[in-house]
């Protein structure tokens, strides 16, 4: 099982796995996240990306006035910047967006532990399916995200999930 916590991976995957190695480490991103257990999750990851997929960054905050004010002290000069709070499944959260090169980056930081965040939990279970399922139904998540379909729903389409993906992804079996 690859180790996501540390994106030495991406060194040897397809070319925009590559780039997106090069982007974040030349631009010391997960570095200077370091004190808030940063994760890249989501598409890229798990090679289900298509043309217009952002990297995807968790983190882990414990005061979110500091993280924020961390966040906008780092990136606030960043291209197309954004930052807000928002509740997610009663959950406060920060979303911070913004360009390097050219990639879309997306920040999302939550008081929950990154491994118990569900952006790693459904990067990981999707990873496994994938796996199990192989190239064909990888190659079917694309069709589907390219489509118009977000990852999850993508991912419960394909498995027959039928109420919401996004919770029966974190209990499907493999």
């Amino acid at each position: 099982m690859i180790d996501f916590t540390n994106i030495e991976y991406l060194k040897t995957g397809n070319p925009k796995q590559i780039r997106a190695y090069e982007t974040l480490t030349q631009n010391k991103v997960l570095e200077t996240l370091s004190e808030f257990d940063p994760i890249l999750v989501g598409t890229v990851p798990i090679n289900i990306d298509i043309k217009n997929s952002d990297l995807d960054i968790i983190c882990y905050w414990k005061n979110k006035v500091e993280f924020v004010s961390r966040i906008s002290s780092l990136f606030e000069n960043k291209a197309e910047f954004q930052i807000r709070e928002v509740i997610i499944n009663q959950h406060e959260s920060v979303v911070t967006n913004f360009k390097i090169d050219d990639f879309e980056i997306e920040i999302f930081g939550q008081n929950i532990p990154t491994k118990i965040q569900n952006g790693y939990k459904h990067m990981i279970i999707e990873h496994k399916i994938l796996e199990s399922k192989g190239e064909n139904f990888r190659l079917e998540i694309i069709k589907l995200k390219q489509n118009g379909y977000k990852t999850e729903p993508a991912f419960g389409k394909l498995l027959g999930l039928k109420i919401d993906p996004y919770l029966e992804l974190l209990n499907y079996k493999i």
